[in-house]
């Protein structure tokens, strides 16, 4: 069932403690069980699992439940032991887990959404399932009663959710690429206002609510920070996954932000140091370095008898230029491009060999991740994905051992 990786190397890299194997179809969840060698996942396989590890240090599941449709989100909320599963058929199962986790009971089913369930979050004080769907909608239910309380729809599918719980405020990710802020009353919401950078599908959000940081996670490969607190709105663009970035985690101990993406790519980036905004793109009809016509610009085709040109942008000063003028590539790690980007000639110049220093830390998780979550206070994480495989990683080499609490998972 699960296999304990016995190599420990002493390196500053994720070291896998664990593999967990036996869903027979993508594994959509994983959930570390806080202060226990226990995982609970959800596959598309129909099935939640409860694993928990044995004196042999292999997993073995102590619950197997078998649903009524494929399962496609879950939240689970510790101190209640209370579990909601998401599925296929948009609706939301709740069950209560036994203290020694090998027995959990059917408590109510939640008609949430008509399509798809992909985000779920449970709010013990407002006794709120709050979810998003593919049925294009956010949706809020008392779970007191089982009663739907309210709906807010969107122009496209709903993919995934974040929760302040003090404010009752929502963050809502779509498939257009733009997030809503939602504030949720009783039975009524209100739009606060709506988020635009991404140029792809919102895929993950991670909300902080001590510094009111919102990150974004798109299948534009790319990660962007908001800042909901601050009073300029200011934004900031982290580029360095080359496939859908799928989950992610803000660590508020150490300024760290753990991200994942679906071609197995661990990221930690360093949050406790000063960034720039990337800048807006400047617009022109020539080329705002050596002033050549763009090739819509016909006027100025005409009049100096020169061919037009095709239209780049240089990504630290944001200005329009030709291929000429910015044919050098650099990484600006402090603007979030950890990859060589183009940028204009003067801009190139511009750059100091120490500006190039890497900000983030790339590593290989080695299988597809749709899914990741952390347990912050003993620096574990566990991804999973749909190679049906479920990883369980120690990550106090890569994000500080400050993080770790007494507890050694060695």
């Amino acid at each position: 069932m699960a296999a304990e990786i016995h190599s420990r190397p002493q390196s500053s890299r994720p070291v896998l403690l664990s593999k967990i194997e036996g869903h027979q179809d993508a594994v959509t969840a994983a959930l570390l069980i806080p202060k226990e060698d226990g995982v609970i996942t959800a596959s598309e396989d129909r099935t939640i699992r409860v694993w928990l590890k044995r004196d042999s240090g292999q997993y073995w599941p102590s619950i197997y439940h078998t649903m009524a449709s494929p399962c496609s989100s879950m939240a689970y909320h510790h101190d209640s032991r209370r579990i909601f599963v998401g599925q296929d058929n948009g609706a939301i199962m709740e069950f209560h887990v036994s203290e020694d986790f090998n027995k959990m009971n059917f408590i109510k089913t939640y008609p949430a959404h008509q399509n798809r369930v992909s985000a779920i979050i449970f709010s013990l004080a407002a006794e709120w399932v709050i979810s998003t769907g593919h049925d294009k909608c956010v949706s809020w239910m008392c779970t007191r009663s089982g009663n739907m309380l309210g709906r807010h729809f969107f122009a496209s599918w709903a993919s995934c959710l974040q929760y302040d719980l003090d404010t009752q405020h929502a963050f809502i990710g779509d498939y257009s690429g733009q997030i809503t802020l939602l504030k949720l009353e009783q039975s009524t919401c209100s739009v606060i206002t709506t988020l635009k950078g991404h140029e792809g599908s919102i895929a993950c959000l991670w909300w902080d609510p001590l510094q009111r940081l919102l990150f974004s996670g798109a299948s534009d490969n790319s990660i962007i920070m908001w800042d909901i607190g601050g009073r300029k709105g200011r934004t900031l663009l982290l580029q360095g996954h080359h496939d859908r970035v799928q989950s992610l985690c803000y660590l508020q101990l150490t300024r760290q932000l753990v991200s994942c993406s679906s071609d197995g790519g661990i990221a930690v980036w360093n949050m406790d140091v000063s960034r720039e905004e990337a800048p807006q793109w400047l617009e022109s009809d020539s080329c705002q370095k050596c002033e050549q016509p763009f090739f819509w610009n016909i006027k100025q085709m005409w009049d100096t008898k020169t061919l037009g040109l095709r239209q780049h942008h240089c990504r630290k000063c944001g200005q329009a230029v030709c291929g000429k003028c910015s044919s050098k590539r650099s990484s600006y790690p402090v603007m979030g491009f950890e990859f060589q980007v183009r940028v204009c000639d003067s801009c190139y110049d511009s750059i100091k060999d120490e500006d190039r220093t890497s900000l983030a830390t790339f590593h290989e998780g080695k299988h597809n991740i749709s899914h990741m979550s952390m347990d912050i206070a003993r620096g574990l994480m566990v991804t999973c994905g749909t190679d049906r495989v479920v990883k369980i990683w120690d990550m106090t080499p890569v994000v500080g051992c400050s993080l770790a609490t007494g507890f050694s998972p060695h």
